[in-house]
């Protein structure tokens, strides 16, 4: 099972490395992470997802808690939360009859096609995990050259913050 952590940390040179250098020293596998400024100036937001069944969880939040720079922690797994991943997949098209058949996957999908160049196709995609990992399975055998992604996000549903689990002010 995957534990989705959501850490407030001071926006400061080093605080990832920090944050990094903690999973590597515990031996804490980090299974996704994804960092970005908030609405706050000066703080930034790490979404960090942790394999539950090899990593004790809540040892993990009292550790980042010992870190200087870390605001504020929450495990918002159990919280009803909408969670997104973003990936740019480049798959191969010939031009042949795949172009139109990658086209019509894409679609429905809900992805778009960004690229296009003679022979490849570059696919955007937001989504759950599921959904993007469909989507990477069906374009599989078509060929893909290269792909990324963003890393899992998350934002608790309604009124409610997704760090402090308090309504928002």
């Amino acid at each position: 099972m995957h534990n989705t952590l959501i850490a407030l940390v001071e926006d400061k040179p080093g605080v990832l490395n920090r944050v990094a250098s903690l999973f590597r020293r515990r031996a804490f596998n980090i299974e996704s992470l994804a960092v970005g400024h908030t609405e706050r100036p000066g703080v930034s937001r790490m979404t960090i997802v942790v394999d539950s069944d090899k990593t004790d969880v809540d040892k993990v939040v009292q550790n980042l808690y010992k870190l200087v720079n870390v605001i504020q922690v929450d495990n918002v797994t159990e919280i009803p939360s909408v969670t997104r991943d973003l990936a740019l997949i480049k798959v191969s098209a010939d031009g042949g009859g795949s172009r139109a058949e990658i086209m019509q996957i894409v679609e429905t999908f809900r992805a778009r096609v960004v690229d296009v160049s003679l022979e490849t196709l570059m696919v955007e995609v937001t989504g759950t995990d599921d959904k993007i990992n469909g989507l990477v399975d069906v374009l599989r055998p078509y060929g893909i050259i290269e792909m990324v992604r963003t890393g899992l996000v998350a934002m608790a549903r309604g009124t409610r913050t997704s760090v402090g689990n308090a309504p928002a002010d």
